[in-house]
């Protein structure tokens, strides 16, 4: 485990930078989704009730005049590039945690500049310039409101005092914390600081992205009085190490204002850098981003032969006319760089230059790309894989050589035919069948390493962060979906037809089941599910009880009744 230190360190945060990248005004009700779920909101839809997570419907509920837009990770990264350009002159170690949030150690640009508040108002003009002009809605002083920059020890405390920072008449939005005074400014913040994604680096309350169980570190120090950074910070740190393992003392160092993880300004040694020459020059992001998911890949394999992982890598691309760019990333949501989010910040980054606008000292580039270099710079111990008992990777690590066949045909077939070509299923929820898978795009999921929702998993508790759905039919799903039902009868003893009244009440136990004027004994039934959705909406409008009936031809058949007819939907064999 890496030494805690406290390095004087510069936090760039620019204010809800999804809402900005699309160019819509603060003084609006805006709110980004994503997944279904708020993002970022404006100052003006906060007002009303909106805030990060509410779900789509219940953000419009407590805001009526809402605007409602998806996130655009393109756009925000195309606009993001001229405001990391404008910094480039202030030093060439701007660091991206993400998209709208940057930071850079103050050490040697502290010097240059003459001291930590000339640097932060130098950073606040450039970066306030460059908003003004990509967004004529944010001109003069609103441009720089947009701005907040935080100088502390270390990013944690950093970034806490940037979004601490705000605008007065009398002062700007920047907050410098004194040397060795993080620990003050950290002490009164509460304890549930440590599960923001945007705070923490990846400390978040999600427990499907969260491994090291952040989350119920919380809250346990919650149910143990520890409300606040600075009385989690005054335990001992052997008893936090014997009570919470490493896990705890990565969060206490952090309470501490010390971080594990510090931007630095040299590259580790040895070299494990990888490098692809494209030729012919590509013009295209989707050719470049084919090349990059081999490099990661190829540099997920080195890496782990040497039993670490990368947390900070640099992307650099040159073009076919000399020109070059070089940026330097961290991850701040899982921790370590997978193949996959270490190409989709490849893709990030190529937008920005290819696409963005030309600003600062990175000028858009006037040939193809010609080379594309990996090269971590800085890694840490690997935590390791659970084998299953018969040899290969469990769910949540790496797969077998099965499914690494199968992502590399999806890979190859995605840099042929485009992004959206090759299609995946993943787990979104809901009461009939055919809603609980939905296609997206593969290059929108990292395939290795996902987890994978199963019919066996209970209805009964939160998946993935879907919620529970009464009324959904009970494990195992079906086996065959029927892209278009078909008509059935289904008769009781005296063949006469079954049908169920308005409190999901048989008229009779069903016998026979009629397919295509054929008769199959039912030898075993289960249901009836009633279900009624949607009753306000006459085009999609739902009511129908849902039987399983197994006949003796040993087919087991989803059947719904619904406007007294019966239909087979799908099928288990």
């Amino acid at each position: 485990m890496a030494v805690a230190v406290a390095v004087r360190t510069l936090v760039l945060w620019c204010l809800d930078w999804p809402v900005l990248a699309l160019g819509c005004s603060f003084d609006e009700p805006v709110a980004v989704v994503y997944a279904n779920r708020v993002v970022a909101a404006s100052p003006a839809a906060r007002k009303q009730g909106v805030i990060r997570g509410l779900r789509k419907r219940e953000a419009q509920a407590r805001c009526v005049e809402l605007t409602v837009h998806a996130r655009d990770l393109s756009r925000e990264a195309q606009t993001f590039e001229p405001v990391l350009a404008a910094l480039d002159d202030v030093t060439p170690n701007v660091e991206v945690t993400r998209l709208g949030t940057c930071a850079f150690t103050t050490r040697g640009p502290t010097r240059y500049f003459g001291g930590e508040k000339v640097l932060t108002e130098l950073v606040l003009s450039k970066t306030g310039q460059v908003i003004g002009e990509l967004f004529p809605k944010c001109s003069g002083d609103a441009a720089t409101d947009v701005v907040r920059v935080g100088v502390a020890d270390g990013p944690f405390a950093a970034l806490l005092a940037a979004r601490s920072a705000t605008p007065t008449r009398s002062a700007t939005p920047t907050r410098i914390v004194e040397p060795g005074r993080s620990p003050v400014f950290l002490a009164p913040m509460p304890i549930s600081v440590l599960l923001h994604q945007e705070i923490s680096g990846g400390y978040q309350s999600s427990k499907r992205r969260t491994p090291d169980n952040r989350f119920e570190l919380v809250e346990v120090l919650a149910r143990l009085g520890l409300n606040t950074l600075g009385a989690f910070a005054a335990l001992k740190a052997t008893d936090v190490l014997a009570r919470f393992g490493n896990e705890g003392m990565r969060a206490h160092r952090l309470a501490k204002g010390l971080d594990e993880h510090i931007p630095t300004e040299q590259p580790p040694a040895p070299d494990w850098s990888v490098a692809s020459e494209i030729d012919p020059p590509a013009d295209r992001i989707d050719r470049v981003a084919f090349c990059a998911r081999s490099l990661a890949a190829e540099l997920q394999q080195r890496l782990s032969s040497e039993g670490v992982e990368c947390t900070r890598i640099a992307i650099e691309a040159e073009t076919e006319h000399g020109e070059s760019m070089v940026r330097v990333w961290r991850n701040s949501d899982a921790g370590a760089f997978s193949a996959g989010l270490i190409t989709e910040r490849v893709r990030w980054q190529l937008d920005g230059w290819l696409n963005g606008r030309a600003s600062g000292s990175t000028p858009r580039p006037t040939g193809g790309i010609t080379r594309v270099v990996l090269a971590p710079q800085e890694v840490i111990a690997a935590d390791g894989k659970q084998l299953d008992f018969w040899g290969s990777y469990s769910a949540g690590n790496e797969t077998n050589e099965a499914d690494r066949r199968a992502w590399r045909v999806a890979d190859r077939l995605q840099g042929q035919l485009g992004a959206t070509a090759v299609q995946v299923p993943i787990y979104q929820g809901g009461r009939h069948h055919h809603e609980q898978l939905k296609l997206v795009p593969s290059a929108d999921v990292e395939l290795l390493g996902r987890a994978v929702t199963t019919s066996d998993t209970p209805r009964s508790t939160s998946v993935d962060g879907v919620a529970p759905w009464p009324g959904a039919l009970p494990a195992p799903s079906p086996t065959q979906v029927l892209s278009t039902p078909y008509a059935v009868e289904v008769l009781d003893a005296d063949s006469a037809n079954v049908t169920v009244n308005g409190h999901g009440m048989l008229s009779s136990p069903p016998h026979w089941l009629v397919v295509e004027n054929r008769p199959y004994k039912v030898v075993a039934w289960a249901g009836p599910w009633p279900i009624e959705e949607r009753w306000w909406d006459d085009e999609r409008r739902c009511r129908q009880a849902r039987f399983q009936l197994l006949t003796d031809d040993g087919l087991a058949r989803l059947v719904a009744l619904e406007a007294n007819q019966w239909q087979i939907v799908a099928i288990w064999d």
